[in-house]
């Protein structure tokens, strides 16, 4: 083998199964949208907060409709890097918003890293010492690192696994709580859930949208799923409509066992605190463990999604890469960078602004998507108009929202969001400048060798 051939991509084309890329897709969307967000969204949008989960379904709904169109007819490893270049090109735009998604994949990793950091102390007396959770997000992070190098077939076993693990115990800890409730609500009898606005209600489904948006994360293994023309369409829905039931049987099993200032009291680790009252300590750890797996299994299945995404938008000379002494292919390399950067943020932000920029960062890049899709592309894969224009109205008023709610509570994750969007938009116009006055790469031709 020639070295340099060492410097390139490669996918296992077919190596993932319909039903192995629908436990990956669910294994994103429930490692994060239950343990680490249900809390969160109750704290915005009150009673209703079950609601926003309904209402955050049916806009994701919409907006995979881009993404299946895309996927069916051109498949690809590189997923939502590829529907960009499709239909802006090699410009500034595709770089930018192929990159926030990416950060607002790794911004996942580190929210689920640090739920699992969060519910895993609860087993224990752990006192005021937290830099524990942060100690136990690098070290959820340092595993989903070594599985990943492991390659596709033990990432898909795993996933099998723990996907049917999960389900299956995040309904049985939902059925016993509201059984041991009487199947009451009492997140509704809070004395001042008319305190809640409708505009609070909205920024809670722009944060529950991050529960699903681990559908993306199938759109990103592309021609790595078998027959992707079909299945990749077909794991999207299956994994959204798994994730709406399993969101709404917990949303309701947590809201009667516990008040909506109990919920937001515990919102970092809101099932745990739920399982007291209604199971006992007994059901704290049976619940406890449930995250451990969901947890785990969600940020293995991200690293997997993000780490092909970087190679293929290196390969597309969208981003620069340097090897920093590194053997192997570029895959490697990207999967070390994201590690790295999830690490980073497990460390150093708390739950609520992690899940704050990863909302920022996706909604934007999901409308940008759709605008794409509508604007040049919507004939060619025989899209609906009406549908996509739709997405964008639904994204743009929750980010709108959700914008007001942050600017009054918390303004400066909104300037750190903003500023952060407004630096990878000059950088990728910078880079690409930088690469046109030198004679430009084009993406077909890039092979990485250097």
């Amino acid at each position: 083998m020639n070295q340099n051939d060492n410097r390139k991509s490669r996918y296992s084309q077919g190596s993932l199964s319909l039903w192995g890329t629908v436990a990956m897709g669910t294994g994103v969307m429930i490692g994060a949208g239950i343990f680490a967000l249900t809390g969160q969204v109750a704290e915005y949008a009150g009673p209703w907060f079950p609601a926003a989960f309904l209402i955050a379904a049916i806009i994701s709904a919409f907006s995979a409709y881009s993404y299946i169109k895309m996927s069916n007819k051109y498949p690809s490893a590189g997923g939502i890097a590829m529907i960009l270049h499709k239909a802006y090109g090699q410009s500034a735009v595709t770089g930018a918003c192929a990159l926030l998604m990416a950060f607002s994949m790794v911004i996942n990793e580190s929210l689920v890293a640090r739920t699992f950091g969060t519910y895993t102390l609860q087993l224990f007396d752990a006192g005021e010492n937290q830099w524990l959770v942060p100690a136990l997000a690098v070290g959820l992070i340092a595993a989903a690192f070594l599985i990943n190098l492991a390659g596709n077939k033990y990432i898909g076993a795993v996933s099998k696994i723990t996907a049917v693990l999960k389900v299956g115990g995040i309904l049985a800890f939902a059925a016993a709580a509201l059984w041991a409730s009487g199947f009451s609500f009492e997140a509704a009898t809070a004395p001042n859930a008319a305190g809640y606005s409708f505009t609070g209600f909205l920024a809670g489904v722009a944060l529950a949208i991050l529960a699903y948006k681990g559908f993306t994360t199938i759109t990103n293994s592309g021609d790595e799923v078998k027959n992707p023309e079909r299945n990749v369409g077909r794991a999207i829905m299956r994994s959204l409509g798994i994730c709406l039931a399993v969101y709404m049987a917990v949303a309701f099993a947590v809201g009667s066992s516990l008040t909506i200032e109990e919920l937001v009291a515990a919102k970092d680790y809101a099932l745990a605190e739920a399982a007291r009252p209604a199971l006992g300590r007994y059901g704290v750890v049976f619940t406890v463990a449930i995250a451990i797996i969901a947890t785990a299994s969600g940020l293995l299945a991200s690293v997997f999604a993000v780490s092909r995404m970087l190679a293929m938008l290196t390969e597309m000379n969208l981003i620069p890469h340097s090897h920093f002494g590194m053997p192997g292919r570029i895959q490697k390399h990207t999967l070390v960078y994201t590690v790295v950067l999830a690490a980073f943020l497990a460390v150093f932000f708390d739950l609520s602004r992690i899940a704050s920029l990863g909302a920022i960062f996706y909604l934007v890049m999901d409308i940008a998507i759709h605008w794409g899709v509508y604007r040049h592309l919507r004939h060619d894969v025989g899209a609906t108009g009406w549908i996509l224009l739709s997405a964008i109205a639904l994204d743009a008023v929750a980010l709108g929202a959700f914008l007001a709610i942050k600017s009054a509570a918390d303004p400066l994750i909104v300037f750190i969001g903003i500023a952060a969007i407004i630096v990878i938009f000059a950088f990728e116009k910078f880079y690409l400048r930088g690469l046109r006055g030198e004679g430009g790469v084009m993406a077909t031709q890039h092979r990485h060798d250097a």
